[in-house]
């Protein structure tokens, strides 16, 4: 029998083994993660991580980073700030500014993620032969150099959006949704819409569309 869709080329049969592999590997660390979810939401664990990357960085680049709000980034440092998990202080170059920074319970909880992650990891590579380890680990340096790059690229193009939400750069960016969003001009603002009932309505370009007579409520993270 003919195929269909015509006969699939390496890359993309490639592409779908690997997508079903890499569920193991986001198990692992979504396993970790929730590790912490009594202590931090997974914003917050986002904004977390981009301060550490980023030590001093302000509320502004903050928000410019998580790709939110300005005021969704402010009530994330509120809650990080009552939970001991951030510290504010004044600019050293512009006192009315304010930088952030991690507290050691952050780097505490942060420290404990990877450790977690990390020993599940190894429990796997244990299993695994020398020469799977080995090319396991070269194919992935080079997919990862490989992703940055495009990333780069696309991050460059005018107009052009690379999605709600980034994870900073390094081991910890899978996984994670977010709120509320915005970024600079030519990229689009979202909000979560609800129908009176609380479910989620369907958005279609820049136009909200929700059932007859069950008006919108925005709702941000």
């Amino acid at each position: 029998m003919a195929e269909l869709n015509g006969p699939t080329d390496p890359e993309t049969s490639m592409a779908a083994t690997l997508d079903a592999a890499a569920a193991a590997l986001l198990g692992i660390w979504e396993s970790a993660r929730e590790g912490t979810a009594n202590r931090v939401s997974g914003a917050q664990l986002r904004a977390v991580m981009v301060v550490e990357q980023s030590d001093g960085i302000n509320l502004r680049r903050l928000a410019t980073r998580l790709d939110m709000l300005l005021s969704s980034a402010s009530r994330l440092c509120d809650r990080l700030v009552a939970a001991g998990m951030l510290e504010r202080e004044p600019g050293r170059f512009d006192r009315r500014e304010i930088s952030l920074h991690l507290t050691p319970e952050a780097r505490r909880l942060l420290a404990d993620l990877r450790a977690d992650r990390q020993a599940q990891l190894a429990a796997v590579l244990a299993g695994m032969s020398p020469e799977g380890r080995d090319a396991l680990l070269g194919g992935m340096r080079e997919f990862d150099e490989t992703a940055r790059r495009q990333q780069a690229r696309n991050a460059s193009t005018p107009g052009e959006s690379t999605g709600p939400g980034h994870w900073p750069d390094g081991p910890d960016r899978p996984g994670g949704e977010s709120g509320d969003w915005s970024v600079e001009s030519g990229r689009q603002t979202r909000a979560v819409w609800t129908g009176a009932s609380g479910g989620p309505e369907r958005s279609v370009g820049t136009t909200r569309e929700w059932p007859a007579g069950d008006p919108p409520v925005a709702r941000t993270a």
